[in-house]
């Protein structure tokens, strides 16, 4: 007897309590800027901080307030910044925008000790590995952010460019006319 209604109080106690929080939630809503949210859903959304702002969000407010140019996103490059771009209906001139160069980081075995410090700050879980064992990075998740080398002890994770295969190969555009073409 004694069970039931310790059940039966609890379940009401549950459900007036949902209520309260669902009337809550519906009343107390912050509103936000949707063109916030739209450039955010844009961003690689890994929290790297390459763009000086502590994640994703942040630097998407600053754009929709102005205050931060639509280049600010290094991993996302100038397809990103076009998009940034449009969405906010400015135009942009990316023609003196250099593409940040991609490097990778790269476990140097021979000095890692299993620390795990570089994977503790990862912000796309591209280092794998346990305690006391060596380290490895998968370079297709590795975004070049650096945070695991700055906090790497034994500085055995450096920055390198990735390995090239048919799956990252991209053909480089020629620049100017070909040779022989009538000026």
């Amino acid at each position: 007897m004694y069970v039931l209604s310790a059940i039966a109080s609890l379940a009401t106690l549950g459900l007036i309590l949902g209520w309260i929080l669902a009337v809550a939630a519906k009343y107390l809503k912050v509103e936000t800027n949707p063109i916030v949210q739209e450039l955010e859903a844009l961003m690689p959304g890994s929290q790297c901080g390459q763009c000086g702002y502590p994640g994703c969000k942040p630097a998407a407010e600053a754009l929709a307030r102005g205050e931060a140019l639509v280049t600010l996103c290094p991993p996302g490059g100038s397809a990103l910044a076009e998009q940034f771009a449009v969405l906010l209906g400015i135009s942009v001139d990316l023609s003196g925008f250099e593409e940040p160069e991609i490097l990778i980081a790269k476990v140097s075995e021979a000095t890692c000790t299993g620390c795990t410090r570089c994977f503790k700050v990862c912000p796309t879980d591209a280092i794998v590995g346990a305690p006391k064992q060596i380290h490895t990075v998968v370079a297709d998740a590795c975004i070049g952010c650096r945070k695991c080398v700055d906090v790497c002890p034994t500085e055995c994770l450096q920055m390198h460019r990735p390995e090239l295969t048919l799956r990252n190969w991209r053909w480089h555009k020629p620049s100017g006319q070909p040779a022989g073409a009538a000026a």
